[in-house]
């Protein structure tokens, strides 16, 4: 049965899977953004829903002085006697935790803080009855390596030492780890190679989650380090199940170029994603991914549950309605009292502080993933205020350092739309206009893989285009630190109140 890759768009990194019956569920990476640790659900591996987040409360995640790609990394969802549990690392907190639910709705457990330090956590629920704690971690002397311990999943308490059992298999940043117990043995999976362009997925196994641990013969597994099709790359930090079915399969990150294939540029603003390969075994009990450790956006596989169906990636929001959905994300802890949704006015008011979207803070903003290349984004914006100064619109945002907008303002009694871009330590605005009021302006970003295009309309009708930002302003390589998340669109205002009404982005590139 055929399917699109990836399976879930936008920023969507680090995917972990667990099966309950014949329904699936993937968790994901979040960093300094909020709530944390996305919940998706499907049933037949290829259509996901968002289902929620673990982390709701800013008792269960605090984000308050996260830096960009702070926060919360590389959870594992696992499932066991009628529980889920979830492991990851709050690198801007104190660290390892988990938390447990038997039911998602009514939400999940505070932290069970673990002291086992490192990243990139794993829960391991043996036969016995052991719960072994796997993460990435440094030894006394520097040396990073895979540490396990055994550990009680509801309170955290490590019941045993932290010894290392793996050291990778040759590449550098063995990370990522997976501890399995399949046909009798101890299956270890790694990502190795960093999560860039060298990145690799390796597996070991044992007869004790101990080790030694013997590495594939044809590892690495996965990896599109030397892939001349330029479709996909730095596949790797994967999780893998058997279905309900008996046919096996595995979840990876990894991502889509936005440059065309003539400019050979390592450019990418989507995120890394979230993508899905058939896995089959070798009589000697070793795993082959997908086309012998290559993938590709169109897969064909033994897919468990209804065929899939096509997968709508636009959003919108009338405001009709009284909760947020679950697919905007704020920056760090919220004040949630600057968000009003007026469903009687179908508005969304945002109520402006002085902290900026220029800032590591949490200003008023509020934002969906880009979901695809070629977008349309728009929204109706009114000022509420005449502060001089303040600003209200639409932003294409990676981070603090990271943003191009097209707003509303106050400038010199004035009445002015502007455009106004990021880039490093550079803040400018490098176009306006004025107009006679600000109110019921729409708003509109338009996206491809090599530019955002912004413009503004008076009637809802007519565009007056204002400018353009390179893509490349927004992408993971072109920033100044590490970073590991993607491009939202969003809205924003600052130093004053702004109505919004009818927030839609469109994805023109459907799979």
């Amino acid at each position: 049965m055929k399917y699109r890759n990836p399976i879930i768009s936008g920023y969507n990194p680090d995917p972990s899977i667990c099966r309950v019956g014949e329904d699936y569920y993937i968790v994901n990476s979040s960093f300094e953004f909020y709530p944390g640790v996305p919940v998706y659900h499907s049933r037949n591996l290829v259509n996901w829903e968002l289902e929620g987040y673990c982390l709701t409360e800013e008792s269960q995640l605090d984000l308050h002085g996260c830096r960009p790609s702070g926060g919360i990394y590389a959870p594992t969802i696992r499932y066991h006697q009628g529980t889920f549990f979830m492991t990851t690392t709050n690198t801007s907190g104190k660290g390892n935790f988990i938390v447990h639910t038997t039911d998602m709705k009514k939400g999940w457990s505070q932290p069970a803080w673990v002291d086992q330090g490192g990243i990139d956590p794993s829960l391991l629920f043996d036969d016995d009855g052991t719960v072994y704690f796997a993460s990435t971690s440094m030894d006394s002397e520097g040396n990073t390596g895979i540490f396990l311990c055994q550990v009680n999943p509801f309170t955290g308490e490590r019941l045993t030492e932290s010894v290392v059992i793996s050291r990778g298999c040759g590449g550098r940043y063995a990370e990522g780890p997976h501890l399995y117990k399949w046909f009798g043995k101890y299956y270890l999976m790694l990502a190795e190679g960093g999560t860039e362009y060298g990145h690799m997925e390796t597996i070991l196994r044992s007869d004790s989650p101990y080790g030694p641990f013997e590495a594939c013969p044809h590892n690495p597994i996965l990896t599109h380090r030397d892939d001349m099709r330029e479709e996909i790359y730095c596949t790797g930090h994967a999780d893998m199940i058997e279905d309900h079915n008996g046919n096996w399969w595995m979840v990876c990150l990894a991502i889509r170029p936005c440059q065309e294939k003539k400019d050979r540029v390592l450019l990418h603003n989507l995120g890394r994603e979230t993508f899905l390969t058939p896995v089959v075994w070798t009589e000697d009990g070793w795993p082959v991914v997908g086309e012998k450790g290559l993938i590709s956006p169109e897969m064909d596989g033994p897919l468990p549950g209804e065929s899939p169906v096509p997968v709508n990636r636009d959003f919108a929001d009338d405001f009709s309605k009284d909760r947020f959905s679950p697919h905007y994300n704020f920056l760090r802890n919220p004040s949630m009292e600057n968000y009003v949704r007026d469903t009687a006015e179908g508005k969304l008011i945002l109520k402006g502080t002085g902290t900026t979207i220029n800032e590591m803070a949490s200003p008023t903003w509020i934002g969906v993933r880009q979901k695809g290349f070629e977008t349309v984004s728009t929204a109706v914006v009114s000022l509420l205020d005449a502060v001089q100064g303040m600003r209200a619109g639409l932003t294409a945002y990676y981070n603090d350092s990271y943003h191009y907008e097209i707003y509303l303002s106050r400038e010199l009694d004035r009445w002015k739309v502007c455009l106004a871009k990021h880039v490093h330590d550079i803040f400018t605005v490098t176009a306006s206009a004025e107009i006679p009021a600000a109110e019921n302006v729409m708003l509109r970003i338009v996206s491809d893989k090599t530019y955002y295009r912004f413009s503004y309309s008076l009637d809802g009708e007519t565009f007056v285009e204002l400018g353009s930002g390179l893509v490349v302003g927004l992408c993971t390589e072109s920033t100044r630190n590490m970073t590991f998340t993607g491009t939202y669109l969003g809205m924003f205002a600052e130093n004053g109140c702004a109505a919004f009404e009818n927030f839609h982005v469109k994805v023109l590139d459907h799979e």
